[in-house]
C-alpha cells in the first residue's frame, strides 16, 4: 500500500519576508507627534490669552 500525501501550495518567499518586515509595534509618526505637540501648544494659549 503506497501513501500518497496532497503537496502544499509553494508560497511566494518574497511576500512572507515583507510581512515580517512590517510587522511590529503600531506607532504613530513623527509628524503625528508634532501635529499633537503644536495643537496642544494653540489650545493652551488660546486659554490663557485675554
Amino acid at each position: 500500500m503506497k501513501l500518497i500525501l496532497k503537496t502544499t501550495k509553494p508560497r511566494n518567499p518574497f511576500a512572507t519576508a515583507s510581512r515580517l518586515r512590517l510587522a511590529g509595534a503600531h506607532r504613530r509618526s513623527a509628524s503625528a507627534h508634532r501635529q499633537r505637540a503644536q495643537r496642544e501648544l494653540r489650545a493652551e494659549l488660546t486659554r490663557h490669552s485675554p
